[in-house]
């Protein structure tokens, strides 16, 4: 990892990344793509060490409190994060001036904050989302090598469940000829309705590949499953949007199953539901 001073933090949409650059290992990681113009290593995370103090002056200047987001670009729970501690003081601040938080991981290392999100969630709210991709513990040790599986991640969407904290699960990417079955759509679709999750997120059934990303990802497809990237290529060519030639009949068991446990179904549904800010601490806090 390496430091630097950041000018900003908080995006127009109230959105933040503490970190650039993950560990995680995800060998689909759309974050590898030569388009966001990474100009060090990956897995040499950037560490933007004034974080708090940015977020502390944003929040100051704001007239309304909102919603705070972070994950989207880079993992806020990396196993950094338990030696720096800069996502936790974020949530701190968040707490202590009465903003909301969402935060996007795919690790168990959240609970270690479940205090804080506990206390946010009593002033305003605070929502968590878990990606989730495959049911085979074995196949996400290929996919997803170096952060928790599955099972100990439907564990920690379970904790959250019994503390009163809203969760969200992304179901993305479903790799084609991988983990497009539909034997581990309904597997995920069971552990988000056990852990009684608010909404699911999804793009449809495939992943999306481009440059940066894509040679990785092929990589990988070589070392682990020799032979499939000619599949994919065959069929795909270099395309940005690889579907699965399941889309259709996977999507259609994650409307049904949503809509008979009542949970939100795709992103339009569950960004609303995560930018919404409690509308009754919004005015109490105007007075």
């Amino acid at each position: 990892m390496h430091f630097v001073r950041a000018k900003s933090i908080l995006s127009p949409q109230n959105g933040m990344n503490i970190y650039r650059g993950c560990t995680h290992g995800c060998i689909y990681c759309d974050s590898r793509s030569k388009c966001y113009g990474f100009t060090h290593e990956f897995e040499d995370v950037e560490v933007k060490e004034n974080a708090p103090e940015l977020l502390e002056q944003a929040l100051r200047s704001k007239r309304r409190p909102c919603m705070i987001a972070t994950g989207a670009m880079s993992d806020p729970y990396q196993p950094l994060e338990l030696q720096l501690g800069l996502t936790r003081r974020c949530l701190e601040i968040i707490e202590r001036y009465g903003f909301g938080a969402t935060v996007q991981t795919k690790s168990t290392r959240v609970l270690r904050d479940l205090d804080l999100l506990k206390a946010i969630n009593r002033k305003t709210k605070a929502v968590v989302q878990m990606t989730l991709t495959t049911c085979d513990e074995r196949l996400c040790r290929i996919v997803e090598p170096n952060v928790e599986t599955t099972a100990e991640r439907a564990r920690a969407l379970r904790v959250l469940r019994d503390e009163g904290i809203p969760t969200v699960v992304w179901l993305t990417p479903i790799l084609p000829f991988l983990n497009d079955t539909e034997e581990n759509i309904r597997g995920l679709l069971a552990i988000c309705a056990e852990a009684g999750v608010k909404g699911i997120i999804h793009f449809g059934m495939g992943l999306t590949l481009r440059e940066g990303d894509r040679e990785y990802y092929f990589a990988a497809l070589d070392r682990h499953f020799p032979g499939l990237k000619g599949e994919y290529i065959e069929r795909y060519g270099l395309a940005y949007e690889l579907p699965s030639p399941h889309n259709a009949s996977l999507c259609r068991i994650i409307r049904e199953t949503c809509a008979a446990h009542g949970i939100l179904e795709g992103p339009e549904a569950c960004f609303a539901y995560l930018r919404q800010f409690p509308e009754k601490y919004e005015q109490t806090s105007l007075f």
